[in-house]
Order: C-alpha cells, then structure tokens, then sequence
C-alpha cells in the first residue's frame, strides 16, 4: 500500500504534540497597541469582532490605563486567542501584569512600534530567557 507525501505528512503531524497542533489552528491573534500599528494588523485579517467583543485594542495617548489593562485581561482569559501581540510602550504601561503573567497561551510577545523602538532589556520574555540562561535579567 503506497501512501501519498500529503498522508504522511499528515501522519507525521498527528503524532507531533499528541495532536494539539490540529487544537490551536483555529486561535487568533490579538493586538493591543497604537493606531497605526492595529491598523496595518487588521489590513492583514487578523481583525475578528463578535457582538461581544474584539480581538483588537488601539491605545491612544488619552486612552485610561483601566481600559488597557482590562482589554490585556480578558484577552488572556479568551480560549480562542493563542497570540496577543503588543506595543512594547504600551507593555510597558501594564509591566505588572506582564510580570504577573505566567500561562504560555495565549503567549504574549511585545513588539516595536514605528515611533517607539524595540528594546530587549524590557521584554519580559527576554528577562526571563536571560534568566533560565544565567544572564540574570529582573
């Protein structure tokens, strides 16, 4: 019986993870962060709105720290998003929760924005990998 390179591949993925590959292809992604940012992730398609709620955040210099900090909340309690992208300066706004935060999903990454660089000493992810590998790190 000869198997075609579509059945084994998907033979091989079955068996990667015990199958929770197959679980997280339908998550979504979020993003918390600055207009321009949102926007060109919604330009993307990753925008998905119900009559509850939305994927997306856009932080605004007036927009109150509850909002974001609420938003950042019930996006991690969410089963249907694996990913929240976030504005590195906006993260660094809500730093406690980051901190706080210890589920791998959804994961959280903190990105640049155009008018804030990335910078790795403050991601939290980066702390912790410095961390584990002995460079210290907070």
């Amino acid at each position: 019986e000869r198997r075609t390179r579509e059945e084994e591949r998907s033979r091989h993925w079955e068996g990667v993870g015990g199958g929770r590959a197959m679980e997280q292809a339908g998550k979504l992604i979020a993003v918390i962060g600055d207009e321009d940012t949102v926007t060109g992730f919604l330009l993307a398609g990753i925008g998905h709105r119900t009559a509850d709620s939305t994927n997306f955040l856009v932080v605004k210099p007036d927009t109150a720290l509850p909002v974001v900090e609420s938003a950042f909340n019930d996006m991690t309690s969410r089963e249907d998003i694996g990913i929240i992208l976030i504005n590195q300066h906006v993260a660094n706004d809500i730093r406690h929760l980051l901190n706080a935060y210890d589920k791998t999903i959804p994961t959280v990454l903190e990105i640049p924005s155009k008018d804030s660089p990335y910078d790795p000493e403050q991601d939290y992810i980066m702390q912790r990998v410095n961390m584990i590998l002995g460079g210290g790190g907070a």
